[in-house]
């Protein structure tokens, strides 16, 4: 007997179920294909290059929206608001980390203000000269190359070991694998150093009279702040990275 055609155009009906299925596996390739594309050009306006150059621009700015961000940083049942921020900014813009610059200039500011304040206090001869040497030290070295440093470590353990693996990703949706943002691993150390600046920079200012003291409760005072601002670095890195529910980090 002979077999029957498909649509009367001389093709088996088994041979039409194989292009169907060729189509269908074409189709979901090419719009992988321009999704990943699509991801990729909109990743590549979010670098350091872009990001520098908005910060000298004051009216792109949303002040308001990171001093909430910095208050929620500083109340443990809001951390997470952070990060979920950065998830919805995943969908709509595709990518995690801020492009409003305003959170980092508000940071340097605030580290500006307390070398000036820690300058004035230790009372040297050269107010100029200590100012400018806090300044450096602070800013240059403590924020940006420690968290340089840091968000490139902590970036490469996550695409190393923290990322979920193809097989996982395949599962659960048609997914290429994803790394951790450049940008994203830097907003990850701001939001923790903002924490660790108000216990090791802005309490420990206030309390200069008792942690200068040379009895062993000024030893104790002067350890404790510095055991909670580095719990709560690393707890709110933690925060970060952590890849449960909407905190799953792709780029």
């Amino acid at each position: 007997m002979s077999s029957r055609t498909a649509a009367g155009l001389g093709l088996p009906m088994k041979a039409t179920h194989h292009v169907s299925r060729n189509s269908s596996a074409s189709s979901m390739n090419n719009n992988h294909n321009q999704t990943k594309t699509s991801s990729s050009n909109h990743n590549s306006n979010m670098n350091p290059a872009v990001y520098l150059q908005r910060l000298i621009d004051v009216s792109q700015m949303d002040i308001q929206s990171a001093l909430d961000q910095m208050k929620s940083l500083l109340l443990p049942a809001k951390m997470n608001s952070v990060y979920k921020m950065a998830y919805y900014r995943k969908q709509t813009k595709d990518h995690w980390a801020r492009d409003d610059p305003a959170f980092v200039a508000i940071q340097i500011a605030f580290l500006v203000v307390a070398s000036l304040a820690y300058a004035i206090a230790f009372r040297s001869d050269s107010l100029l000269g200590n100012f400018i040497y806090f300044t450096i030290h602070t800013v240059a070295v403590n924020y940006v190359i420690s968290g340089i440093i840091i968000a490139s470590l902590a970036r490469y353990i996550a695409n190393t070991h923290l990322n979920q693996s193809q097989t996982t990703l395949e599962k659960r949706s048609y997914h290429a694998h994803q790394s951790v943002e450049v940008m994203y691993a830097v907003d990850v150390h701001c939001n923790a150093f903002f924490f660790f600046f108000i216990c090791a920079y802005g309490i420990q200012f206030f309390l200069l009279p008792i942690v200068l003291g040379k009895g062993f409760f000024s030893f104790l005072l002067s350890n404790m702040l510095y055991s909670i601002a580095f719990f709560g670095y690393f707890y709110i890195t933690h925060l970060g990275y952590r890849g449960e529910n909407v905190f799953v980090i792709y780029s």
